[in-house]
């Protein structure tokens, strides 16, 4: 019998809970197949919980979730929570004191996937974003002053130190040489407008860049970024960025790979604890139907196999999902899959089995 694996496993809100029981259902059949086996804790974590106790991160679970292997996040989102509480309180604090300081996006266009950009295929639509996912405009730093008033004045500060922008870069460089795909890295910034922050990441890129002779660079502004990821997708291999610029050309990359129910990602500290989730959010009213797109969710187990060094898995997981977006499912959109939640689960787990 292979390694056991420890796993932190977040359902969340919404039709998290539902995505998730697809999810482990394909890890399960996975690590069957390929002899390794997982130890599942459930947390009872999101808004449901916070409606119910006033917690959100009750003391002792970070400290527990820094002991697991990796963590597995359903979705985090409810209707009756004011917007800002979960993504702060949860989300954001589970990425920061976890130093979850990379988050890592495939863009990826599986065949049988439409797209809305005319002409474009697989072999276009294949690159990978590494975002800064603990500083910048996310710290949190700033304040008002004169709230209410007509003289209102709203700060928000976008810290970025050296080391902050260097890790997440070094990283990109790493990931980039064994990606071994087109062995290209391109910072993504904004050096003409943003001349202090991005000043410091293009110093960065440079100096990292010295010790990586085989990965060609290059530089884009982020608007130019967005261009070219519509216009000339193929152009790309592995893009490094900040946090905000990040969270947005990541939104527009799901939305070229085919939407947000196929688009997984992960928050990775690559010496603790990393966490992987996927992309579209509790989406609440379809919550109890059985009709969500279980995809991103099984895509999000896939990076977490392959994250743990089961490559093996990670490569059946992917397969599986490959053989059913492009030959059983009629669309990605909840209730119009032409399969149920939870027929999507178990036809992935099959694929996986056979």
């Amino acid at each position: 019998m292979g390694k056991n694996y420890r796993i932190a496993v977040i359902p969340g809100d919404g039709t998290g809970p539902e995505v998730m029981r697809e999810a482990l259902k394909a890890l399960d059949a996975a690590s069957q197949k390929t002899g390794f086996s997982t130890e599942q804790v459930h947390f009872d974590l999101g808004g449901e919980r916070y409606l119910r106790t006033g917690e959100i991160l009750p003391p002792g679970v970070l400290e527990d979730l820094g002991k697991f292997d990796a963590i597995l996040l359903g979705a985090i989102g409810h209707p009756d929570v004011k917007p800002g509480i979960l993504e702060k309180g949860l989300l954001l604090e589970l990425r920061f004191k976890l130093d979850q300081y990379v988050n890592l996006r495939p863009v990826i266009l599986y065949p049988g996937v439409e797209t809305p950009l005319n002409d474009k295929g697989p072999d276009d639509i294949n690159f990978v974003v590494v975002r800064e996912n603990t500083e910048g405009l996310y710290c949190g730093a700033g304040g008002f002053l004169r709230r209410g008033t007509p003289h209102e004045v709203a700060v928000q500060e976008s810290i970025n130190t050296r080391l902050g922008a260097e890790r997440c870069i070094r990283f990109a460089f790493d990931y980039c040489r064994k990606r071994n795909y087109r062995k290209k890295l391109t910072l993504c910034g904004k050096t003409n407008v943003l001349t202090y922050a991005f000043d410091l990441w293009q110093r960065a890129f440079n100096d990292v860049a010295k010790e990586y002779p085989d990965i060609q660079t290059d530089y884009a502004h982020v608007d130019a970024t967005c261009m070219w990821m519509v216009k000339n997708p193929e152009w790309f291999d592995v893009i490094v960025t900040d946090n905000m610029f990040g969270d947005i050309i990541t939104d527009l990359g799901a939305m070229i790979q085919g939407g947000m129910g196929i688009a997984a990602g992960g928050n990775i500290n690559p010496q603790g604890v990393s966490m992987f989730e996927p992309i579209g959010g509790s989406a609440p009213k379809y919550t109890g139907l059985n009709i969500i797109n279980p995809v991103a969710a099984v895509a999000a187990a896939q990076m977490m196999l392959e994250h743990l060094g089961e490559t093996s898995a990670a490569v059946l997981v992917e397969n599986a999902i490959k053989k059913v977006v492009s030959t059983d499912l009629k669309s990605l959109a909840a209730g119009r899959m032409g399969y149920s939640t939870t027929e999507v689960g178990d036809l992935v787990a099959k694929y996986i089995a056979n």
